[in-house]
């Protein structure tokens, strides 16, 4: 595994591990690579009203959108089951506006285990804003 891929699992399970899921006890945790080469994480944060809970992706994001920068290189995405966690379709638009369609996101099991894609492969058809329409 590439010394990047491995610190993005790394910060995507400590994430994982600060997840707030009482209601699905489902954490899971996301590591962003963004272009300036800063790692960001996040994890999902629920709430009582499901519609307010919050992925790892888009938190992950956030944060690295909160700190000024604007791409994506990679993506890693880390849930707590056997099988490899997809990003669900409201994070893949997320994903979608801030990555080129050749960046790599990792899917990953709980042992680390980790399945990859591109951004078009998992949004070949991506809604974009044409600015000045």
């Amino acid at each position: 595994m590439a010394d990047k891929k491995k610190e993005l699992l790394a910060a995507a399970r400590r994430a994982r591990d600060k997840a707030y899921a009482p209601h699905s006890n489902f954490p899971v945790g996301a590591a962003v690579l963004g272009s300036n080469g800063r790692i960001y994480s996040g994890c999902n944060v629920e709430n009582s009203s499901l519609g307010l809970t919050c992925c790892a992706e888009r938190n992950a994001i956030f944060a690295m959108v909160a700190a000024g920068e604007r791409e994506i290189r990679e993506i890693l995405v880390i849930g707590d089951i056997e099988d490899f966690l997809p990003p669900c379709g409201a994070c893949r638009q997320v994903i979608a506006e801030f990555a080129p369609p050749s960046a790599v996101i990792h899917m990953c099991n709980k042992a680390g285990a980790c399945r990859d894609a591109t951004v078009a492969e998992l949004m070949p058809f991506t809604f974009h804003l044409k600015k000045g329409s």
